[in-house]
C-alpha cells in the first residue's frame, strides 16, 4: 500500500505525473477504489448520485475532421448528409419537454458553409421558440474553428454565442489531450493546446464547462495521466468564484466500423476493471473538479454502478437520442426510472441535476 500518495491524495494535495502514473500502473484496484470512495465523499458528502434528462441533437453530420475514431461525419455532398431544420427541432425540445426535460445538447460536424451567424440565429430562435430551454451546446473544437472561419478570437465567438443563449460548453473533442495521439486519430481537429486555450477563454468569462477522455485507442497510460494533469492545471488557473470545469467524463472509444478499426487495425482496449481503475485514478489525480461522471451509455449498467464505488458521482443522462458513439457501437440505453433503479442498487440515492450539478428543480 502506498501510504505517502494516498495522503498526499485524500488531504488534496496535487499528485505529480509520476506519482499518478505509478498508481495507475502499480496499485491494486480495491485500493485505488477505496481512496477515490473516500475522495468522494469528500467533494460531495453523503450517498447521492446524479443523473440528468436531456437530449443531444445533432446540428449537422457534415465535418471536415473526418476523425479515424467516427462514424456518423459525412462529407459535403453526402446523400445522406443533413443540417437539422427548425420543424424538426421542434418535434425533438416537444418530445424533450414531454419527457420532464429542458437541457438540449447541440453538437454534430464542423460544417464549411456553417459560420458564427448561423449558429448565433440558431440559437436566438430556439431560446426565442422555448425560452425556459437550457442550451449546453458546441465544444471547443467548434470555438476552433469558428474562430478561424470567421477571423475572431475565441473570446468573441464565446461572447457572440453567450449572448445567443449559449449556458453552458461540452468537453467535446478532448479525446486525449496529447498532440502525438491527435495526429493519429483526429489531425484536422483542434490541436491540444487550442482545446485548452478555449476553455480558458470560457473558463474566464464564467461559462460553466466540462472536461472529457475519450481512451483506449492510440495513448499510453502515461498520455492519459498527462490529460488529467492538463485539466487539473487548468482548473487551477480560473477564478474561486467561477465555474471552470464542473465534472469530468471519461469514455472508453468505441471501434465498430471506424476506420481506426478497418483499416488500421487498432480495437478498443476497454474491459471494465481498467475503466474502474480510470475513474479512481481521475478522482485521485482531479482534486480540484468536484464532479466526476460514469459513462454509463458505453459501459453499461454493472460498470457504472462499480464506478460510483470508485470515485464517481454521477452516472449522467437518460439520453434521449445520441447518435455520435452510438454509430460505433454504444448499444446501452436506460430510461429515467432505469437509471434510478441502477443508482439504488448500487447504494445510493438518486439526484437529478442540471448541468451546473445543482438539484433540479
Amino acid at each position: 500500500m502506498d501510504i505517502k500518495k494516498y495522503k498526499k491524495a485524500l488531504d488534496l494535495v496535487p499528485l505529480t505525473t509520476e506519482e499518478g502514473l505509478a498508481l495507475y500502473e502499480n496499485a491494486p484496484l480495491e485500493e485505488l477504489m477505496f481512496v477515490a470512495d473516500k475522495l468522494r465523499q469528500i467533494h460531495n458528502p453523503g450517498k447521492y448520485a446524479g443523473w440528468i434528462i436531456d437530449r443531444n441533437v445533432n446540428i449537422t453530420n457534415i465535418c471536415f475532421s473526418q476523425c479515424s475514431f467516427c462514424n456518423f461525419c459525412r462529407r459535403k455532398g453526402s446523400p445522406d448528409a443533413y443540417i437539422t431544420s427548425i420543424d424538426d427541432y421542434r418535434k425533438k425540445i416537444d418530445e424533450l419537454i414531454s419527457l420532464g426535460g429542458d437541457q438540449l445538447l447541440l453538437q454534430g460536424g464542423m460544417n464549411p458553409d456553417l459560420g458564427l451567424d448561423f449558429y448565433s440565429d440558431l440559437f436566438r430562435k430556439l431560446k426565442e421558440l422555448y425560452p425556459g430551454l437550457k442550451l449546453h451546446a458546441l465544444g471547443p473544437p467548434e470555438i476552433v474553428f469558428l474562430s478561424k472561419k470567421d477571423k475572431l478570437s475565441y473570446y468573441d465567438v464565446l461572447t457572440r454565442l453567450i449572448d445567443a443563449g449559449l449556458e453552458s460548453l461540452p468537453g467535446a473533442g478532448a479525446e486525449i489531450l496529447s498532440d502525438r495521439v491527435r495526429k493519429i486519430v483526429s489531425p484536422a481537429k483542434a490541436s491540444a493546446g487550442e482545446w485548452i486555450g478555449v476553455m480558458r477563454e470560457a473558463h474566464r468569462l464564467n461559462l460553466p464547462t466540462s472536461a472529457t477522455m475519450m481512451y483506449g485507442h492510440v495513448e499510453t497510460i502515461a498520455e492519459r495521466i498527462e490529460h488529467l494533469v492538463r485539466i487539473r492545471d487548468l482548473q487551477a488557473e480560473k477564478q474561486s468564484e467561477h465555474y471552470g470545469f464542473i465534472t469530468f467524463v471519461p469514455w472508453p472509444f468505441q471501434d465498430e466500423g471506424t476506420v481506426l478499426s478497418e483499416k488500421f487495425g487498432i480495437k478498443s482496449r476497454y474491459n471494465g476493471p481498467d475503466y474502474l481503475r480510470l475513474i479512481s485514478i481521475s478522482r485521485i489525480m482531479l482534486n480540484n473538479v468536484k464532479n466526476i461522471q460514469a459513462s454509463l451509455l458505453t459501459v453499461g449498467k454493472e460498470i457504472a454502478m462499480l464506478s460510483l464505488n470508485a470515485g464517481a458521482n454521477d452516472l449522467g443522462s437518460m439520453m434521449i437520442e445520441e447518435n455520435v458513439v452510438s454509430a460505433a457501437g454504444a448499444n446501452y440505453h436506460f430510461d429515467a426510472d432505469e437509471i434510478r433503479s441502477i443508482i439504488k442498487e448500487a447504494g445510493f440515492e438518486p439526484q437529478r441535476r442540471n448541468q451546473k450539478y445543482e438539484p433540479f428543480l
